[in-house]
C-alpha cells in the first residue's frame, strides 16, 4: 500500500528532514516527497493522489489527470513564480486555489541577468574555451556601461533587473501591460511598445508570464527588429522564444548573440541546436536556484500550506483567474 500524506511535495530541492519537512511536521501535516510524479506507476500515483490535501510543487507537470485523483486537494503551490506546469484550468475548474512564492526568488534571477549578460559581452566562455584550449586569444568585447536595456515585462524581478541596470550605467526602457508608472518615473525608465523595445535595445532581458498571449512571442520577425549586435536574455519561460528562429537568427547574424536559462523542453535534450549554436550561451533553469532564494521560497510555500489547512488564513498570492482580484 503506498504512503499517503497531507502534503505532496514534489519540488525537487526539497528533502525529507528539511526546514520545510520540519515547518509541516511540527503543524501536524505529515509529508511525501515525489519530485517525479511519472516515476510511480498508474495505480501508486492514484492512491498517493487520492490522499493530499496540499501540493508544493515543482516544475514538472500537475495535470488534470493528477488533480482529478486528488479528491481532498484543497492548496497547490508553486515554489517559484512560473505556474504554467500547473494545468490552471482543470485546478480553478475544481475551486483549488494555485498559488506562487512571489518574490522569493527576484534578487537571485536579476543577478543571474547579468551573469548572463556579462558573459555573453565580454565573451567569457569562448575566453574559457581558448585558454583551456592552449590559445592565448584576447577576444575583444564590450561594456554594458551606456548600453540600452529593454525589459520586457516590469513585474517584481524586471523591477530588481532595472534596478541593478542603473548601477552599471545603462539605459532602461521597458514594456509591460500593466506598466507601473511611479516607479518608472522613480528609476528613470522610459516606458515603450514591445516592438520599440525590441529596436532600440542592446541588450533585451524577458520577464513575462508563459501563457496564449505570449508563447513565441520572440519569433522570427520580431527577431528581425532587433539590432544586429543585441543580445536577447531569457530567465522567464522558454515557450515565450521561438527555438528555431532564435537559432536561424543568432547564426545568420540576424542578432548578435542570446543566452538562456529556461527552454520549451526540460531538461533540454543533448542534441539541440541550442547547445551547439556559436552565440548562444545556455544554463540550466538556475536562475534561482540560490541557497537565499530556494530557503525563502520553501518557507514561503510551508506557511501558505499551514495556514490554510489549519484554518488560519486564506491562501496568498493566488494566480487563478478570478480569484480574489485576480484579472479574470
Amino acid at each position: 500500500m503506498t504512503a499517503t500524506a497531507d502534503v505532496l511535495i514534489t519540488t525537487a530541492f526539497l528533502h525529507p528532514g528539511d526546514e520545510v519537512d520540519l515547518m509541516l511536521g511540527a503543524a501536524g501535516l505529515s509529508t511525501r516527497h515525489v519530485p517525479d510524479l511519472a516515476a510511480l506507476d498508474e495505480a501508486e500515483r492514484a492512491e498517493l493522489l487520492a490522499g493530499v490535501r496540499a501540493i508544493i510543487a515543482g516544475t514538472l507537470p500537475l495535470t488534470a489527470e493528477h488533480l482529478a485523483a486528488a479528491e481532498r486537494l484543497e492548496l497547490i503551490v508553486r515554489t517559484g513564480v512560473g505556474y504554467d506546469s500547473v494545468d490552471l484550468d482543470a485546478a480553478t475548474a475544481r475551486g483549488i486555489p494555485v498559488c506562487i512564492t512571489a518574490g522569493a526568488n527576484r534578487q537571485a534571477v536579476a543577478e543571474h541577468v547579468f551573469a548572463l549578460m556579462l558573459a555573453v559581452a565580454r565573451r567569457v566562455p569562448e575566453n574559457i574555451q581558448n585558454l583551456a584550449a592552449g590559445s592565448w586569444q584576447q577576444l575583444t568585447g564590450r561594456e554594458l556601461a551606456g548600453a540600452t536595456l529593454g525589459i520586457l515585462g516590469l513585474g517584481s524581478i524586471g523591477k530588481a533587473v532595472a534596478t541593478i541596470a542603473a548601477g552599471f550605467g545603462m539605459s532602461v526602457l521597458a514594456y509591460d501591460p500593466y506598466f507601473d508608472e511611479a516607479f518608472a518615473a522613480a528609476n528613470g525608465i522610459r516606458r515603450a511598445e514591445l516592438d520599440e523595445v525590441l529596436a532600440e535595445s542592446d541588450f533585451v532581458t524577458l520577464h513575462l508570464f508563459l501563457d496564449d498571449s505570449t508563447r513565441n512571442l520572440i519569433d522570427a520577425a520580431r527577431l528581425r527588429t532587433m539590432k544586429r549586435d543585441a543580445v536577447l536574455v531569457n530567465t522567464a519561460r522558454g515557450g515565450i522564444v521561438d527555438e528555431d528562429a532564435l537559432v536561424d537568427a543568432v547564426r545568420d547574424g540576424v542578432i548578435g548573440g542570446a543566452a538562456l536559462d529556461v527552454f520549451a523542453t526540460e531538461p533540454l535534450p543533448a542534441d539541440s541546436p541550442l547547445l551547439s549554436t556559436p552565440g548562444i550561451l545556455a544554463t540550466t533553469h538556475v536562475a534561482g536556484a540560490t541557497r537565499e532564494a530556494r530557503g525563502e521560497s520553501g518557507r514561503m510555500a510551508a506557511a501558505n500550506v499551514i495556514d490554510v489547512l489549519g484554518g488560519a488564513g486564506a491562501p496568498r498570492f493566488v494566480v487563478n483567474p478570478g480569484y480574489e482580484g485576480v484579472p479574470a
